[in-house]
């Protein structure tokens, strides 16, 4: 999957109301509010052969601040809002996690069906983590799921990349400030699904933080994770579920430090180096 930028915002005092799934605040100035929309059409869409770029409709608006002053000057030179974060919302209102969008520019503004004095407004942006796929984890969040383990595990390679993207940026607002478990915990990895690297960090993100939940998208980001501040406390017991099937499918080789060592050998030795005790099961 791309590289996520890894700033995650989320708690902001504003809250949405009924309906309004989207915020936007400025990047530069967090007083300067842009405004509340009920949708963001094509924010998960990348405009082909320009990877980042969206043209994105903010759909039932009533802009505010620098949004407001490019609505004002659509066509004209001047036009671009600069950048901001824009919020995803749950179903109260609350940020459940943020994107950066750079560049906003209003090109197209016209009267929104979602009320008076509301406007629909196309802007174009930059914003490279919303991957595609990403809005239906998002709303499945926002219905209060995931509920069950294991709901990733009939997604495509891709839909796995959007899954761990917004278990990522939706993290703090899911653990809701709930503290790591202490040193010495046993978590349990269910091995059976684990068919590549990206099944591998949805599997032990669930293992860890339950359905959903998040502990790293790579290697660095898993010995982050490890450190402490995303849901367990190293040492702790790692127990690996069909583990043998697992190693026969991580089997791919890398080439690390200028020797070659197969992905679930790396994996066990982040791990290990960690305090973390492996054991199969």
């Amino acid at each position: 999957m791309p590289a996520l930028s890894g700033d995650v915002r989320s708690g902001t005092s504003r809250r949405g109301g009924e309906g309004q799934k989207y915020a936007l605040t400025s990047d530069e100035d967090e007083a300067d509010f842009w405004g509340f929309a009920h949708d963001a059409d094509g924010l998960f869409t990348i405009l082909p052969d320009e990877e980042g770029t969206r043209r994105v409709r903010l759909v039932g608006c009533r802009p505010q601040g620098g949004l407001l002053k490019s609505v004002g000057k659509v066509g004209r030179r001047g036009a671009s809002a600069g950048s901001a974060w824009l919020a995803v919302l749950d179903a109260e209102g609350a940020t459940m996690g943020s994107y950066f969008a750079g560049g906003v520019t209003a090109v197209d503004v016209r009267p929104s069906a979602h009320g008076a004095g509301l406007l629909d407004i196309t802007a174009t942006l930059w914003c490279e983590d919303a991957l595609p796929g990403a809005d239906r984890v998002w709303d499945l969040i926002r219905a209060g799921g995931p509920t069950r383990t294991g709901m990733w595990h009939d997604l495509a390679l891709a839909d796995r990349g959007a899954w761990l993207s917004v278990a990522l940026f939706s993290s703090d607002y899911r653990r809701a400030g709930r503290p790591d478990a202490p040193a010495g915990h046993e978590y349990v990895l269910d091995g059976r699904h684990v068919v590549d690297i990206g099944s591998f960090y949805c599997a032990i993100g669930e293992a860890v933080n339950g359905p959903g939940g998040y502990f790293g998208w790579n290697l660095d980001a898993l010995d982050d994770c490890l450190r402490g501040g995303w849901g367990a406390t190293a040492p702790f017991t790692l127990r690996w579920e069909s583990m043998a099937e697992s190693r026969a499918r991580l089997a791919e080789p890398l080439r690390v430090d200028d020797r070659d060592i197969r992905l679930f050998d790396l994996l066990l030795s982040v791990l290990e180096q960690r305090g973390v005790d492996v054991v199969g099961g």
